[in-house]
């Protein structure tokens, strides 16, 4: 007998809990979720410069990132526990309507100061958006189905990554769309997409959930906050203030005396913990994690430096630079929809973290010939080869931490999964820019000390046409600063980069020789922390993956637990049956002794 319920089942395991249609309409709402936060990512970047200029905050902009940052990654496990124990519905519907508020408020800003508040908000929410379709997706399909599935999610994180930037230089290029000041689009335009998702998820999400009483981790998610805020503040904030300054310090101390206190919270609460110590004692989910961190430092390594270098070296725009990485996000989403489809046929997945980090180790060993002369072609060659190498590796290491947990912990394994990777990415990015700004006075002060350039720069200097040339004016100023600065350009790209724009090449090939040679430093680490990854990707465990959904192994284990109560009742009642029967036989039939008799 069947029920028009979602939950409807016949017998344990004899059919799905959720029909193909109903999953169909729940990964729609899904991937419009991830949309949201993942577009969220790519469209402010293009548009926060003229949101500064706007807001009169340029110095405050960093903050703007940093609030955003640091929200979404400190409840991205927060979410994971959460929906482990009141269920994913709630959670996905409360993310989505945080993120909402937080873009409406975004888009009403009146200052920097408010602009950061209010990211911190729409940060609070993304946490959710980026680790629940993930976590839902594993309750409703097995692990081999769900590789077929979790393709088009990295392809919504693609398009979006591609049309992010579009969008965002459109927005901050109007003055005005429909009476509004045409940035603050930028996060309205969240609203119908979000609402969308949000009219789906209520009308279609119905996943079964079992609450379970537990305690609420309440100081483990007070220490996690207490160990990540002041790493990811000092990681993104370091370079300004100084590595070794009182701030700086002041950070890594509180960062370590939270992780300390994180660690034994964590060992106290046991399996009520917001990150269970019991996850990383199973070899696969540690390796994955591991694998997860050093990927994202890889990731956001080549995501955050390929532009710049296509921005500053080729002469790109904002907006040309989202579409030149179009071979990347070509190649992150053939590889992750084919992956897909391998597993989902073989149920295999050993080789694919193999084969993604020797592809991003060959794409930043490819980047490391890049010169400042090379074809904007041949940075799409290497471009190609990272986004082949990512799209194995994203799915399938979530695939392994969710395959390698039960069915009751698939929301916080995902979810921690989720959060290691931002962490690798936040330090990755830190690091990047660090090594990258070290640099540049270096190899600028030895571009300028190369005869060949030095030549081109003076005789380019001496022609009248390039002197008269309004759009050489920043650059010419630029030099002579540095020539009555005892020759020192090192500097120069510090801050203000627009003295580039459209100057002539022979005078600002200095300049770009040696924020190339700077980059190439960059792929260096970048392919040596790969590199590590690649080694260890060897000694990842590859356990058969499960041939049931987890919300179909809690439906079973119920179904069995219902099956084994009714058979104990009925045992009980045939018991209590044959006592009743059995007493008046044996009264009516009972011989007495005589000899008993007084």
């Amino acid at each position: 007998m069947s029920s028009s319920s979602p939950a409807s089942t016949e017998r344990p395991g004899s059919t799905p809990v959720l029909s193909h249609r109903q999953i169909l309409f729940i990964i729609f709402g899904l991937m419009a979720g991830m949309f949201l936060s993942a577009l969220d990512q790519t469209i402010v970047g293009t548009s926060m410069r003229t949101i500064a200029d706007d807001l009169d905050g340029m110095a405050l902009q960093a903050w703007v990132t940093t609030a955003y940052l640091i929200t979404s990654t400190v409840s991205t496990p927060i979410y994971g526990k959460l929906s482990d124990i009141f269920g994913r519905r709630p959670l996905f519907i409360i993310a989505i309507s945080i993120f909402l508020i937080g873009s409406l408020l975004a888009g009403m800003s009146g200052s920097m100061y408010e602009l950061a508040i209010f990211r911190a908000i729409q940060g609070l929410g993304a946490g959710g958006l980026m680790a629940l379709p993930l976590t839902i997706m594993g309750d409703m399909l097995a692990p081999r189905e769900r590789a077929k599935y979790q393709g088009y999610f990295l392809a919504v994180f693609g398009v979006s990554s591609v049309i992010g930037p579009l969008i965002g230089g459109l927005f901050a290029g109007a003055p005005e769309l429909l009476f509004i000041t045409g940035w603050r689009w930028v996060f309205l335009i969240n609203l119908p997409i979000g609402v969308i998702a949000l009219a789906i998820v209520l009308r279609f999400l119905h996943i079964p959930h079992t609450r379970h009483s537990v305690r609420i981790d309440w100081w483990g998610a007070a220490t996690v906050v207490l160990a990540v805020v002041p790493l990811l503040l000092v990681a993104e904030q370091g370079r300004i203030w100084g590595w070794a300054s009182a701030g700086s310090i002041a950070c890594y101390a509180i960062g370590v005396a939270g992780i300390v206190g994180f660690i034994l919270v964590e060992r106290a609460m046991g399996d009520d913990a917001l990150i269970p110590l019991k996850l990383f004692k199973n070899s696969t989910f540690r390796v994955a994690t591991i694998l997860g961190v050093l990927v994202g430092f890889g990731m956001f390594g080549a995501m955050m430096t390929v532009p710049l270098f296509l921005q500053l070296v080729e002469g790109a725009t904002p907006t040309e630079s989202g579409l030149l990485m179009l071979p990347m996000i070509l190649g992150l989403m053939i590889s992750s929809i084919a992956s897909g489809q391998i597993i989902a046929r073989t149920g295999k997945y050993k080789a694919f973290p193999i084969v993604g980090t020797f592809l991003l180790l060959s794409g930043f060993f490819y980047f490391s010939f890049a010169t400042a002369d090379k074809p904007v072609w041949w940075m799409m060659g290497g471009m190609l080869l990272v986004g082949l190498g990512l799209g194995q590796l994203m799915q399938t290491l979530t695939i392994a931490s969710q395959n390698a947990v039960e069915a009751r912990d698939i929301g916080v394994a995902t979810s921690s999964s989720t959060f290691f990777r931002q962490i690798g990415g936040t330090l990755g990015t830190a690091v990047i820019f660090s090594v990258l700004y070290t640099r540049i006075p270096t190899t600028i002060a030895a571009a300028f000390a190369d005869p060949t350039l030095s030549e081109r720069v003076r005789t380019a200097a001496q022609d009248p046409a390039v002197l008269s040339d309004p759009a050489n004016e920043g650059i010419l100023k630029v030099l002579q600063q540095a020539q009555e600065n005892s020759g020192s350009a090192g500097t120069a790209l510090d801050g203000d980069t627009s003295f580039l724009l459209g100057a002539n090449h022979d005078l600002a090939a200095p300049f770009l020789t040696g924020f190339a040679d700077a980059t190439v430093t960059v792929f260096w680490v970048s392919f040596a922390v790969v590199a590590v990854a690649f080694v260890l990707s060897w000694f990842l465990k590859a356990p058969p993956l499960r041939a049931k959904s987890a919300l179909q192994e809690r439906t079973d284990a119920q179904a069995a637990v219902d099956a084994e109560d009714e058979l104990s009742l009925a045992a009980q009642r045939a018991a209590e049956l044959a006592g009743s029967q059995l007493s008046p036989d044996t009264a009516s039939n009972r011989v007495v002794d005589p000899s008993t008799k007084r």
